[in-house]
């Protein structure tokens, strides 16, 4: 994944945290946000794009058109950090090939079917089983809400 600086897992994708603490402390110019209903909804990609500070691009896409532009290379070069809703795209990368950084989970809202293992962090069943997956394949998942926050292996609260 060249190019790419962090990959964050967090429900509410391009917010006040990740615009403010996150980008600017890890110096990037490019917000990746992959997730395949949100790059199909004008509205809700505008209202990203928005929130993301001045300066920083973003890239709001669909899974399949994300893979193919970090094969190409298209980010080679740039800091871009990676956004994802669930544990389950990543998961995908990882079969599609695509070697992943170590992942944060920031935030993963409680909600029906959930069990809560963080108070910021609440999974499904399937997602439990897709960080278990990252876990198995060597990937570093780590539970962090800001930069500040000490940087906790996600196994520690399971």
């Amino acid at each position: 994944m060249k190019g790419f600086v962090h990959i964050r897992i967090d429900d509410r994708l391009i917010h006040g945290q990740v615009a403010t603490r996150w980008s600017t402390g890890l110096k990037v110019n490019r917000i990746m946000v992959i997730d395949d209903a949100v790059a199909a909804n004008d509205n809700e990609k505008a209202i990203l794009r928005m929130a993301a500070p001045a300066g920083v691009n973003t890239s709001i896409l669909p899974l399949e058109k994300a893979v193919a532009n970090i094969r190409n290379g298209n980010y080679d070069g740039q800091r871009v950090m990676l956004i994802v809703k669930s544990p389950l795209t990543l998961v995908k990368m990882l079969e599609m090939g695509v070697q992943l950084l170590p992942v944060n989970i920031g935030n993963m809202s409680n909600r029906p079917g959930t069990t809560q293992y963080k108070k910021s962090v609440s999974m499904t069943p399937e997602e439990k089983a897709a960080v278990d997956r990252l876990l198995a394949a060597g990937i570093k998942v780590t539970a962090q809400m800001v930069p500040d926050d000490p940087e906790t292996g996600i196994e520690n609260f399971f």
